[in-house]
């Protein structure tokens, strides 16, 4: 995985309340075993409408807005657990997902595939949301090792949660095993250290 210490982005606004994951990536599209072209598909149904044209007044298709985080509205990412949907997400090419809830399955295949949930208050995304609104050129700084989240060249910032194990993956770009390896000279001094 890519390494995750600080990020600066403008964002995507989505003001939409309790997004499953067949929202972020319909069934029809979860065929293949590997995550190339998931990306493509994310939000297809509501980024396309059904004569397959493109729904201008989605916001991943309005070009006011960019950037590489997505805020979006209150319990996302809920539904089934399918793991396709942060390989949408990161495919398509966010890094950060900004909430006031996460369904805890998609929180853990987020964090697993380099995509960090980033979990606020109700008030503060609900400012956050109209702050970027207003102005799309907003940039977002997401500062991992200190866990806040701020908009640039304001006041406006919140302390979030995350798992100290998850959180030193993502600084370091580990995975699960990843993460073993860079313990295997403990783990063999514990291994002699305790061995009869």
């Amino acid at each position: 995985m890519e390494k995750f210490t600080t990020l600066q982005s403008r964002a995507i606004p989505l003001q939409i309340e309790n997004v499953d994951t067949d929202q972020i990536i319909p069934a029809r599209f979860l065929k293949a075993t590997d995550k190339k072209g998931f990306g493509d598909n994310v939000f297809r149904d509501w980024r396309y409408k059904k004569d397959g044209s493109v729904n201008a007044e989605f916001a991943l298709n309005n070009d006011n807005y960019s950037g590489t985080i997505l805020v979006a509205g209150d319990n996302f990412g809920c539904g089934s657990s399918r793991e396709h949907a942060a390989w949408a997400l990161t495919g398509y090419g966010f890094k950060v997902v900004v909430s006031s809830f996460f369904a805890d399955i998609f929180k853990g295949n987020a964090l697993n595939n380099g995509l960090l949930p980033v979990q606020v208050s109700e008030g503060f995304l609900k400012e956050l949301l109209n702050t970027i609104e207003n102005n799309p050129e907003t940039e977002i700084i997401v500062n991992l090792d200190a866990q806040i989240i701020s908009v640039e060249n304001s006041n406006v910032s919140e302390a979030f949660e995350i798992d100290s194990y998850k959180k030193t993956c993502m600084i370091n770009g580990y995975d699960d095993i990843d993460y073993l390896l860079s313990k295997k000279t403990e783990i063999e001094a514990f291994e002699n250290a305790t061995s009869i």
